[in-house]
């Protein structure tokens, strides 16, 4: 872990106030580069750039929308190829990553918007929504709740489940983990998420929108729901709370808390035993919700 850490701060450390978000943008994508070797198929889903990730799917005719971290400033489908690789192969399923837009060039709910056009490109291209799942980390955490909360209220058939790590719910950083896990998370300060929520929603947001904290929001009638959560975190009760209100309101949750982890440890397959452990979990979860039922089309051919 410590070596994990280290290597954050290495690149953490080069910020300051007034790093231009390019550069910290090439420095993401320095630190989280993805393997060599990884061809993922580009593709455009209603003009949102994405790519399917595919790592020998079992399941036919099944795709996880993946909705990447980065506090809607950093990130893309390079950054978290290996972590869409590695659900891929844990679930089965093919992933399908989008590069949706980042503030502050693009603020809320441009990103909210990208995401839904996204889902609506799954959905016209023959994919039922009972054989799509939603993941995302981080702020794509945040942005996946998100996206759940705006499929209901169109009035839309729902993803059959979602899996969120270290998601953000709370843009107004009110959670008692600020204080309590301050001096254990090597990542995220209070004034660092405020600066981050002010940078995405703009002078004139919210930031009790349940949009954009979907802490907020009615969630009642979403699907199955695994969160899972570093206990080193300062976002730790971003996760509780969503898990609470979850269950509160009647959704079937998994949350899952691991000890000593950090901000979205499931990055660090390389280092860590629990972030495989945690992306192998994510994979059962997805892949018991997404497998076709008895009878069906697809599980016949693939027999």
């Amino acid at each position: 872990m410590q070596q994990v850490i280290d290597r954050i701060l290495a690149v953490y450390g080069r910020w300051g106030p007034d790093t231009p978000v390019e550069t910290m943008r090439r420095d993401w994508e320095t630190l989280f580069e993805a393997p060599p070797g990884s061809a993922p198929e580009r593709c455009d889903a209603n003009g949102v750039p994405a790519c399917w990730v595919r790592a020998g799917g079992t399941l036919p005719g099944c795709a996880i929308l993946y909705l990447h971290g980065g506090g809607f400033q950093l990130g893309s489908t390079r950054t978290h190829w290996r972590l869409m690789a590695d659900i891929a192969a844990a679930s089965g399923c093919q992933v399908l990553g989008i590069d949706y837009r980042l503030a502050p060039d693009h603020r809320f709910p441009a990103q909210i918007d990208d995401a839904l056009a996204a889902f609506d490109w799954l959905t016209a291209g023959g994919y039922s929504p009972d054989r799509i799942a939603v993941a995302g980390d981080s702020a794509g955490g945040g942005l996946a709740m998100a996206l759940l909360l705006v499929l209901k209220a169109r009035g839309d058939r729902l993803p059959a489940a979602a899996a969120v790590m270290s998601p953000w719910t709370d843009m107004e950083a009110s959670g008692a983990s600020f204080e309590t896990r301050a001096a254990a998370d090597p990542i995220h300060s209070r004034p660092m998420i405020e600066a981050l929520a002010r940078s995405y929603l703009g002078r004139a947001g919210d930031p009790r929108d349940p949009l954009a904290s979907p802490i907020h929001g009615d969630l009642s009638g979403l699907p199955p729901l695994l969160i899972q959560v570093g206990d080193r975190e300062t976002v730790l009760d971003d996760a509780r709370l969503l898990a609470d209100r979850a269950r509160t309101a009647g959704v079937d949750v998994t949350l899952e808390v691991w000890d000593d982890m950090i901000h979205v440890f499931q990055m660090y397959p390389d280092d860590l035993p629990e972030a495989r452990d945690a992306v192998d979990r994510i994979g059962r979860f997805l892949r018991t919700r997404l497998a076709p039922a008895p009878g069906r089309a697809e599980e016949r051919e693939a027999s």
